[in-house]
């Protein structure tokens, strides 16, 4: 199946434009880093913060509109993505491109001006990363896509960390982590109820090249190394109870569902409901980690 680009019944409008930046992602985006900009000591402008995550949010946009700049033809083989603008032709791939160029550009460079060069620096490769390393690269050549691709979405608490402070220590390198290791579990839930679906786009997801048995397997050995990092913060005094505690009932909730989902059963005719709750409570798991962390952090202050 092909991208539907040379039959483009409706032109673009925004909110085809908007369907490429990927707003379910972004919020995600945008919360961590706002988490990682709360958390950070010192002070900084509101204007100036309100600055540096607009420039987070519109350098994630960039990176998911060129994502689908590059995977058109992939995303139109897959259910799940053939909907969106490109595949479903209602824009040109070159509008995708110049878009996601231009927000990439304009987010970097507001970000250098207007805040620091560091975090701005970050906010590049991190855009880089994932269009290039992880679209171009990674996914499509290797199972180990989501554990060495996990590395974009970790860099939002970063940045945000860096616009307050100019600088990186370890909290900040923490919470990177904290996203890193959270990131197989998560996609590798999706990947098991979708199975044949990134099985028909040909991406070598860890269930389609290595089995479901190895899958689960990953999936509640990283959900280990996940509570060993969220509870490090707490660990070596960063936090106070408040993270700490709540670090240590998501981690218990996050690795009874990881083991439902390692003694489930591994045929094609399972339901799947093991996997689909795992990954629904891992997009709130990060939520309620990092709202807790910056708000101890807060109190702390």
């Amino acid at each position: 199946m092909s991208v539907a680009t040379n039959n483009i019944s409706l032109p673009a409008d925004w909110r085809d434009f908007w369907a490429l930046t990927k707003p379910r992602v972004m919020s995600l985006v945008v919360f961590t880093a706002l988490c990682g900009l709360l958390a950070a000591p010192g002070d900084i402008h509101p204007v100036i913060a309100f600055t540096a995550i607009l420039c987070i949010a519109t350098g994630a946009g960039a990176s998911g509109a060129l994502n689908q700049w590059y995977e058109a033809e992939l995303d139109a083989r897959m259910k799940r993505t053939a909907g969106r603008p490109l595949p479903d032709g209602r824009m040109e791939r070159e509008s995708a491109l110049q878009f996601g160029i231009g927000l990439a550009a304009f987010s970097v460079g507001v970000m250098g001006v207007a805040v620091n060069w560091l975090s701005a620096g970050i906010l590049a490769f991190s855009i880089f990363f994932y269009a290039v390393v992880y679209t171009m690269w990674l996914k499509p050549n290797t199972p180990q896509n989501i554990v060495i691709g996990g590395a974009a979405g970790a860099f939002p608490p970063v940045i945000g960390w860096a616009a307050v402070t100019g600088d990186i220590t370890l909290l900040p390198v923490l919470l990177f982590a904290l996203i890193f290791f959270w990131t197989p579990p998560h996609f590798w839930a999706l990947a098991l109820f979708m199975k044949s679906d990134y099985g028909a786009a040909g991406i070598p997801m860890l269930p389609n090249v290595a089995g479901q048995r190895v899958t689960r397997n990953q999936i509640f050995g990283y959900s280990f190394v996940l509570a060993i990092v969220a509870l490090a913060p707490w660990a070596l005094g960063m936090t106070g109870i408040l993270y700490g505690a709540t670090a240590i009932v998501l981690n218990l909730l996050f690795l009874g569902l990881a083991f439902a989902v390692w003694r489930s059963e591994t045929t094609e005719a399972a339901t799947m409901k093991a996997e689909k709750r795992l990954f629904a409570f891992s997009i709130l798991y990060l939520f309620i980690a990092f709202a807790a962390l910056a708000l101890d952090r807060m109190l702390l202050a």
